[in-house]
């Protein structure tokens, strides 16, 4: 599906965590389950490479720690108003996208974004 970006989103995480199916991670906060973006948990690759936000769904959670059900990764595109993507896969309040214009593929607000 297309979206018009409608508001600036930057990505602040320098070194998002990119991590395969079957690897462990050790697991940090949880989103608040009654805010903008529920069922969300931020992870450290046990590697010391990479940490961010996956979501809950994909890990399976082990006490500290969780193995990941899918590959992931947790890049935030960085878009500005106007701009075009094409968005491939929705879970908790975000979109995995890629800038139509560019190479460039990461995780997306929905909230910051209009179907065209």
């Amino acid at each position: 599906m297309k979206y018009l970006v409608k508001e600036v989103h930057t990505n602040d995480n320098l070194s998002p965590i990119q991590i395969t199916k079957g690897s462990k991670v050790r697991l940090g906060e949880r989103s608040n389950s009654n805010g903008n973006w529920p069922n969300w948990i931020y992870c450290y690759g046990l590697d010391g490479n990479g940490e961010g936000w996956a979501p809950i769904q994909i890990i399976h959670i082990e006490d500290n720690f969780g193995t990941l059900l899918e590959d992931y990764d947790a890049y935030e595109l960085e878009v500005y108003p106007g701009e075009t993507v094409e968005g491939y896969k929705e879970l908790n309040g975000w979109i995995w996208c890629k800038k139509i214009d560019g190479l460039d593929e990461g995780w997306l607000p929905k909230e910051k974004l209009s179907i065209i």
